[in-house]
């Protein structure tokens, strides 16, 4: 597990945890973006742009937003995605 921002553009990861302050945490999975899904790296960076589903998402992480995940092997990124 570590943080969204060390993925590689093209890299696929699960979210393994969303911590910060809950109304961005809310937000985040109003959105799709919340524990046990699979996204997409597009483009790492701040922000960086990555997909959840069919939505992209521009995220600017700090301390008080943390997004952490779980890289996938390649072959099964696309399986339930």
């Amino acid at each position: 597990m570590f943080p969204l921002d060390c993925l590689r553009s093209n890299e696929w990861a699960e979210v393994t945890d969303v911590d910060g302050d809950p109304r961005w945490v809310a937000r985040l999975a109003d959105v799709g973006l919340r524990a046990g899904v699979r996204l997409q790296m597009l483009q790492p960076g701040s922000p960086c742009l990555c997909e959840v589903g069919a939505t992209r998402l521009s995220l600017r992480l700090d301390e008080h937003l943390q997004v952490f995940v779980r890289p996938l092997v390649a072959g099964l990124a696309a399986v339930g995605s």
